[in-house]
């Protein structure tokens, strides 16, 4: 694998969802946010993940549901926004849908339905420093006030030492300081890899997927440098249009001119032929029809 393939920039939210792909990770996670769950299972577990089918179609990172009771959506974030809250409120609204659709529910019924309880999680590990423990619609879109409807996201920067939460934030800061020392390159990957695993932080699952880990920190085309490159042609293709758009103007105002000029001197002909007063008047009539 050649050291200029260059690190894709979703590279942490990219291993997140490959991690938590696997029901094993997940129950710790679970465990990690309910530390009084030692009863949880795989077999509890149901992903409810949404995929980018469509590229205009809504995703996130990670969705599961525990035995039909409970559904918990959690994002991993290195850039710190609250519009995280937005994102959660339409994720679970979808998912939502999706398991109403799934369990053929009628929602017109009148009797009432039975659905999961809903817990919104963001896992943030940038550099930012990020006091709050949780974040509402409410509060940081209307000032606290009531309003027909609120979300709120539990905020994660830190968990216990050696849990699943800890090891993939320690992961995240090592491939950090490996970047900036390396930058985006083959050799900051296998330095990450070789530390994380050395420290004991997401060993086991780095060493039974190491290939596909590659595969995906690595990619020929930056994602961010395509979405650029789609900007440039948009850009390029809409100054042609613009080009086009204004010589084809020119050339109907140019054309327009010449009619009424034509026009004009047409009207000056027939009174220097002595034509009556009523025919001149229909000319000018028609001329200043065509000027307006």
């Amino acid at each position: 694998m050649d050291n200029k393939k260059i690190i894709k920039r979703n590279v942490k939210d990219s291993v997140f969802t490959n991690l938590f792909q696997d029901t094993k990770y997940i129950v710790e996670l679970y465990k990690a946010l309910h530390p009084e769950a030692d009863y949880v299972t795989e077999d509890m577990i149901e992903i409810v993940t949404l995929k980018n089918i469509l590229t205009d179609s809504l995703y996130n990172d990670l969705g599961f549901m525990l035995d039909k009771r409970l559904i918990v959506l959690v994002e991993a974030q290195s850039t710190w926004t609250v519009n995280i809250i937005i994102r959660g409120l339409m994720y679970l609204v979808q998912t939502y849908q999706d398991y109403i659709e799934k369990e053929e529910l009628n929602i017109y019924s009148s009797k009432k339905l039975e659905i999961p309880k809903p817990e919104l999680y963001v896992i943030y590990t940038g550099d930012k420093k990020v006091e709050e423990k949780e974040i509402s619609l409410s509060e940081e879109y209307f000032g606290g006030d009531a309003t027909a409807l609120d979300v709120r996201v539990k905020v994660i920067t830190e968990s216990r030492e050696g849990d699943i939460i800890n090891q993939y934030v320690m992961f995240t800061h090592i491939l950090n300081e490996r970047v900036k020392n390396h930058g985006r390159t083959k050799k900051a990957i296998d330095e990450t890899i070789r530390i994380c695993k050395d420290r004991n932080i997401l060993k086991e699952y780095l060493s039974r997927h190491e290939s596909e880990v590659h595969d995906i920190m690595f990619s020929l085309y930056d994602d961010e440098q395509i979405q650029k490159a789609m900007m440039r042609e948009h850009e390029k293709i809409g100054e042609t249009r613009g080009r086009m758009e204004g010589r084809m103007e020119g050339r109907m105002e140019g054309l327009r001119e010449g009619e009424m000029r034509g026009i004009d001197a047409m009207i000056a002909n027939l009174k220097n032929m002595g034509v009556s007063e009523e025919v001149l008047r229909n000319a000018a009539n028609m001329s200043q029809s065509q000027r307006s």
